[in-house]
């Protein structure tokens, strides 16, 4: 049975090589460049939630406007810090976090949304949670074992993407059938 772990002296020296890697040893079995995009694509698609999130919840009315804007609220405070680990993790990587405003739809996975209907904000949030869902799934996927801190990222996002979704269905639900013609 071969040992799991190299010797000792090897790891040290392995470590003090290409230093200025940081975290990334010989270990890293995952292709580099790619998942700083991929992170970077992350990024930008829950800066568009945030924006989204932020625009219903100033925009919000009605009467079931309060108790919906809250979560609009609270929703967009959570894809904040989504987006924030994400840039946290590219700058780990080695690559630089793309806040470009000019680039930022484009390289999102969900739309922007400036519906002024309170069942089709909801919608709309709902669909861009689902859209992350599937992306993030696939992102864990692909991720395996080359870069399993990478995947954990995308794992928690991944929970607090189904828990908004389950949110807003919650929502939907809980509103008159009238509204939701």
């Amino acid at each position: 049975m071969a040992e799991f772990l190299t010797d000792i002296k090897t790891l040290r020296e392995r470590a003090r090589q290409e230093i200025d890697k940081g975290p990334i040893t010989e270990a890293y079995g995952a292709d580099l460049d790619r998942v700083i995009q991929v992170c970077n694509e992350a990024l930008a698609t829950e800066l568009v939630c945030v924006l989204r999130y932020k625009r219903h919840y100033y925009t919000a009315t009605g009467i079931y406007s309060e108790t919906v804007a809250a979560e609009f609220a609270e929703h967009a405070a959570e894809e904040q810090e989504h987006a924030d680990k994400l840039a946290q993790r590219i700058v780990q990587l080695g690559g630089e976090p793309d806040f470009n405003p000019e680039t930022l739809t484009a390289r999102s996975h969900a739309d922007y949304d400036d519906s002024l209907d309170l069942v089709e904000m909801i919608k709309e949030d709902l669909v861009a949670e689902r859209v992350a869902i599937a992306s993030y799934t696939e992102i864990v996927q692909w991720l395996g074992d080359g870069d399993p801190t990478t995947k954990r990222v995308f794992e928690q996002l991944l929970a607090q993407e189904e828990e908004h979704a389950d949110d807003l269905r919650g929502l939907l639900e809980r509103l008159p059938r009238e509204l939701q013609r």
